[in-house]
Formats: structure tokens, C-alpha cells, sequence
């Protein structure tokens, strides 16, 4: 098992099937042609590539990576730093509401409508939930 297949093991993120994960490379690939400045871009490509890799973990090998090869390891790069600090962020504000909550997720925490959507799937309040995520997010460095 190789590092980046360990590594979503971790993050231990939801496997759907390839119709799902195909649909997800086309929405992020679109957000990367989207991108402008070298950092937005980057972090989109990130994206592509974290779509590409979980895809691959999910099991479905028929998806191919829709960039280069060097494009890919950019991607990577910026990829692992940005979704882990992302999970640790939900999983030591999960620890904040009870110490046995173990929040997976990855989405940009900075987005209020993404930590309202979180509050109600960890059947948590969601006015609580958005006041300490900022609290958190004035100490914590995150990646785009």
C-alpha cells in the first residue's frame, strides 16, 4: 500500500461509486481551468488531484488522471498538507463538542454554509459549531 493510499485511509472519507467520483474530477478539473494566480491555481490543482488519488483508493482504476504527470506531483505536493491540516482542523473541533467525536472531513472550513452542512450531519448546533470554527480559525494556519 503505497503513502497516498494510507494516507485516505486516514482521512477515511467516503468511497462512492465511479459515476460519483467521475462527476467529481470533471467539477474540480473545471475549477482548476477556472483558476487564476499561481497559488489558486495550485490549490485547484490540488483538488484535481485528491479527486484523481481518492478516486484510485475508492477502487475505481478506470479514471485516469486528466493532466500530466508533472502536473500531478505539483498537485500532490500542495494536496497532502492542505486536506490533512483540513482534517485535523474538523477533528480537534469535533474535540471541542465531545472528545470521542472524530469529524472526517476535508472541506474548507471557512466556507459558513460547508460548516452548517457539517453541524447537521454530526447532529451538532449549528450556530455553536460556526462560532467556534472561527474561533479556531483565527489561531490556525490553513492552506487554500
Amino acid at each position: 500500500m503505497n503513502i497516498i493510499h494510507r494516507w485516505h485511509t486516514i482521512l477515511n472519507m467516503p468511497r462512492y461509486d465511479e459515476v460519483w467520483h467521475t462527476q467529481d474530477m470533471t467539477d474540480e478539473l473545471t475549477e482548476y481551468n477556472e483558476a487564476s494566480g499561481v497559488i489558486d491555481s495550485w490549490s485547484e490543482l490540488s483538488d484535481v488531484a485528491y479527486t484523481y488519488t481518492r478516486a484510485n483508493w475508492s477502487g475505481h482504476k478506470n479514471i485516469k488522471f486528466p493532466l500530466s504527470k508533472w502536473q500531478f506531483y505539483l498537485g500532490i505536493v500542495y494536496m497532502i498538507p492542505k486536506y490533512t491540516l483540513r482534517w485535523r482542523f474538523f477533528r480537534k473541533l469535533g474535540h471541542q463538542f465531545d472528545k470521542n467525536l472524530n469529524i472526517s472531513e476535508v472541506r474548507n472550513p471557512r466556507k459558513i454554509t460547508k460548516l452548517i452542512v457539517l453541524a447537521e450531519k454530526y447532529h451538532l448546533d449549528p450556530t455553536l459549531f460556526q462560532i467556534r470554527a472561527e474561533e479556531m480559525l483565527r489561531h490556525t494556519f490553513l492552506l487554500k
